[in-house]
């Protein structure tokens, strides 16, 4: 297998602000079209031909101080409005945690080597790399997600999963079942959080 998205989805949505060996924060301008959603898998090409894979787990857009004396304005127009909102580079950052990584062709649901580099490019997963990605291996990835309290865990699997579902499309029909069975297997000593898992991946049965 091949570093499948680096020819299919070269679009950059953003350049890195801030990394660590477990996630990074990416900053992109504000009125971007294509910037991805909440739960969406992005990828991270390093130059030592390394891709790091990972889910965005929240996103926010900091104040300043013209946003903060529009806001105490009464009667602000829509066209200062809208200019504020796109021609000025206000930025949107997004949180991302790593999931895996692909190296020479092989993936690998353990953490990355080392984090990327600030102003490294950061592009959105096509569904062929997002099938490719949750078809390796036993799901381990999950642990990555289920592990850390900080994530907003179930909210943001569903949308994986959802996702993941679409970017299968009927090649594995037994995905999701064996994706919900491994779940219950990291959470079987966490029934409170198995629960609200669940809860949410039923929204989008």
């Amino acid at each position: 297998m091949t570093n499948s998205a680096s020819a299919s989805n070269p679009i950059s949505i953003g350049r890195l602000l801030r990394s660590g060996i477990k996630g990074c924060v990416v900053g992109s301008r504000l009125s971007q079209q294509n910037a991805p959603t909440f739960g969406k898998m992005v990828r991270i090409p390093l130059e030592d031909q390394t891709t790091i894979y990972g889910l965005i787990y929240d996103i926010h857009i900091d104040d300043d101080g013209l946003v903060r004396q529009l806001v105490s304005t009464e009667g602000i127009s829509d066209e200062v409005i809208e200019d504020n909102r796109r021609n000025r580079n206000v930025p949107l950052e997004m949180s991302v945690v790593f999931v895996g990584y692909e190296r020479q062709g092989q993936f690998s649901h353990l953490l990355p080597p080392r984090p990327p580099l600030t102003l490294d490019s950061i592009q959105p997963c096509s569904a062929v790399d997002l099938a490719h990605f949750t078809s390796y291996g036993q799901f381990g990835y999950l642990r990555h997600l289920l592990g850390d309290p900080n994530l907003p865990a179930a909210e943001l699997l569903a949308v994986h999963v959802r996702d993941t579902l679409a970017a299968h499309a009927g090649s594995d029909p037994h995905w999701y079942d064996q994706a919900v069975n491994a779940i219950i297997a990291m959470l079987k000593d966490d029934y409170p959080q198995l629960l609200a898992v669940l809860g949410a991946l039923s929204e989008i049965a």
